[in-house]
């Protein structure tokens, strides 16, 4: 039944209102307290101008208090766009020229990027700004609309809401391949009608302690948060101090007594790759999602853990979390490819060819998606939304994933690859094209390509960059990376780089990227372009 997702935490907080609801070391919030706090701020929002429909920016840290706030968003019948704290000022400001929220919040982590962000455009500079922490931790008061000490002083009590099912949630943003973020609007009836079947499915009670390794501005997290509140469970977030700390988040699983563990497939690569997966004795289900687990690390893990559950989830953020799922039976082969499996309730998947027919068995097609999970389509880019959600008449709406796919002889669903050039890197969607992009904008360079090549480490993929400077122009691969840098998230710099005097081509006189992807793949000097000399490097 198609809900409003604020309510999973609302009926909590009426019948377990002493119970814990998240955890940060020693911040914890229960149930009541979260309703109260997201209620008092749902009424600051609409006393400052908010409205149904309006979007409010969420650039905080994840704390308790950040997930309250997005109750108190969305209680305040508006849109939450969650920004991540570390992405630099130019792509922050893409994003808010795009959603246009009404209103920003923000704590210590977020105040840092005011400055910059007020100076990159005028709508930017009039925005209102929010502040969830007290007003003695605020240099500046005058110039913020609210703060947390004026949140805790109104009434906690229940606020009036008119949103419906069908409206949006959240609006997420992706990379683009032209340079510009891409917003996702998520609606209140993907996200519930996902969390119903999931614990349903995956059996989440009140005695579950989930853990919240997504950051807030990734999809998965709904399923942390919500699928947490719709059972009464307790979410244990966890510290992003510890995502480079192998012995650090195997720490945290033991202490935290978790039963359930969810994450992109990096973090379990960096806890076998250190080997400190042992003795979870509360863990009963290990569940992955955003790219692909190589057989080598699930083997790791179930020999290691022989009474936990182990599911492979798949589905991009259009689609709503995940959109298909296989729970591994047992020990796979090592050379055993796992499938994504099956599709959710209410969910569908179809490997299609070039004519949007079946493919045929066992051969590679075009994945899919229909169904509940379907995002209205991007924000403000109709042509994109048309692109990429095609009205059909024997599937109805579906979605083009850009994904390879095939039918297995045991019905069951495989990915393959990217039809596009786009990859998926610690869980991260990348678009190529929004690299190439910014390298594009370097007057010192006169060409670039940037390609990626699978590798075995947590990764899962190496972002490689060849370039051909400008004729005596001063460039080094430190100067480079510090321009991408103020323009890019640290997980889309490329880690290997080639200078070339210039880029190889093909026959049709485009880059030949194949050649390109050969040449890092091999890292040898005698496959270099007739008449270019050659500069590998490794950062």
């Amino acid at each position: 039944m198609s809900r409003l997702i604020q309510s999973y935490a609302d009926a909590q907080s009426t019948f377990r209102p002493m119970a814990t609801a998240v955890v940060l070391g020693d911040q914890r919030l229960t149930y009541g307290e979260l309703h109260r706090w997201s209620n008092s701020l749902a009424r600051a929002l609409q006393s400052h101008g908010c409205r149904r429909g309006d979007r409010v920016g969420l650039l905080v840290s994840k704390t308790p208090l950040a997930i309250a706030s997005i109750l108190g968003i969305l209680k305040a019948e508006c849109i939450c766009v969650p920004l991540d704290v570390e992405s630099p000022t130019p792509r922050l400001s893409k994003i808010l020229d795009n959603s246009e929220p009404r209103l920003l919040l923000v704590d210590a982590s977020g105040r840092k990027n005011l400055q910059e962000l007020r100076s990159h455009s005028p709508r930017i500079a009039a925005l209102r700004v929010a502040s969830t922490e007290g007003s003695s931790t605020l240099a500046d008061r005058a110039s913020y609309a609210f703060c947390g000490d004026e949140i805790a002083e109104l009434s906690g009590a229940p606020v009036s809401c008119q949103t419906r099912p069908e409206d949006p949630a959240y609006l997420l943003y992706t990379s683009g391949s032209t340079g510009v973020p891409k917003g996702v609007p998520v609606t209140h009836a993907s996200v519930s009608h996902f969390i119903d079947w999931a614990t349903l499915n995956f059996k989440i009670t009140s005695t579950d302690r989930i853990s919240g390794h997504p950051p807030l501005h990734f999809d998965l997290s709904l399923f942390d948060i919500f699928g947490t509140f719709a059972s009464g469970a307790e979410l244990h977030v966890v510290p992003g101090s510890l995502n480079l700390s192998a012995p650090g988040l195997a720490r945290f699983i033991r202490s935290s007594e978790l039963t359930q563990w969810f994450s992109v497939p990096s973090a379990l690569n960096y806890m076998a790759k250190f080997e400190v997966v042992r003795d979870f004795p509360k863990l009963k289900r290990v569940l992955w999602c955003g790219e692909v687990l190589p057989t080598a690390t699930l083997r790791y893990w179930m020999e290691r853990l022989p009474n936990v559950q182990f599911t492979n989830l798949y589905g991009p953020t259009e689609a709503t979390i995940a959109s298909s799922y296989y729970t591994v039976p047992s020990i796979p082969e090592p050379n055993e490819t796992i499938p994504i499996g099956q599709p959710c309730e209410g969910e569908s998947l179809h490997v299609l060819d070039e004519t949007l027919r079946p493919a045929s068995p066992d051969s590679i097609g075009q994945l899919y998606i229909g169904g509940v999970g379907l995002s209205p389509g991007y924000w403000m880019d109709e042509q994109k939304s048309r692109a990429a959600f095609l009205r059909t008449d024997g599937y109805g709406r579906i979605y083009r994933t850009g994904d390879l796919a095939k039918v297995g002889p045991n019905g069951l669903i495989y990915f393959v690859g990217r039809a596009d050039n786009q990859i998926k890197s610690r869980g991260y969607r990348i678009e190529l094209g929004e690299i190439e992009a910014a390298l594009n904008c370097l007057d010192e360079l006169k060409e670039s390509a940037v390609v990626a090549i699978p590798t075995s480490e947590f990764e899962g993929w190496v972002i490689c960059c060849a370039f051909a400077p400008v004729e005596d122009a001063r460039v080094t691969i430190v100067t480079l990376r510090e321009a991408l840098r103020t323009v890019l998230p640290h997980y889309m710099l490329p880690a290997r780089w080639l200078s070339l005097d210039r880029l190889p081509k093909n026959t049709n006189g485009k880059i030949d990227r194949p050649f390109l992807q050969e040449l890092f793949r091999s890292n040898a000097d005698t496959t270099k372009p007739e008449g270019s000399s050659q500069e590998f490097i490794e950062v």
